[in-house]
């Protein structure tokens, strides 16, 4: 399936005339989302403003190879350039991180700035690791200005 995905992507970006090196495929933890990493001298391009294009390669390559292997949906696909996502990822878990380090300290509800539902899962489901049992997250706001709130567990 690597494989498979691996040209899917490589078919979408030269269709589109937009140079890359390379399309690498590999397998997440959680055993079911197979992570792509295009290395391109057009990353800003690919990944658009707010990851925007970024957003909506992922949907094309994920329409695409639901598409073609039509018996085998219990997959997802997130694409990634020159490992934008990924920094942003770490990014977005660092500032959790100290948000939740000052919840513990003073028992004041914390809220993270606005974010992508992408990146709000990021948040929730690195704070259901259990070294958080203390904490707790929920969502609020609405559209754009929805953000997430780390409290003290009940």
């Amino acid at each position: 399936m690597e494989l498979d995905i691996q040209d899917i992507v490589s078919e979408i970006l030269s269709a589109m005339q937009i140079p890359f090196g390379s399309v690498e495929v590999e397998m997440k933890e959680d055993g079911r989302t197979y992570r792509v990493n295009i290395s391109s001298e057009e990353s800003s391009l690919l990944i658009g403003k707010h990851g925007e294009n970024l957003q909506a390669l992922q949907s094309i390559a994920k329409l695409i190879t639901y598409r073609k292997f039509p018996d085998q949906k219990d997959f997802s696909i997130e694409i990634d350039v020159d490992n934008y996502r990924k920094r942003q990822e770490d990014s977005v878990i660092e500032i959790a991180n100290r948000k939740a380090d000052y919840v513990r300290q003073t028992g004041s509800n914390q809220s993270l700035p606005p974010m992508s539902p992408y990146f709000r899962r990021v948040v929730h489901m690195h704070l259901m690791q259990p070294e958080f049992d203390d904490l707790e997250t929920e969502s609020s706001g609405q559209g754009n200005f929805r953000k997430v709130v780390i409290k003290l567990a009940n």
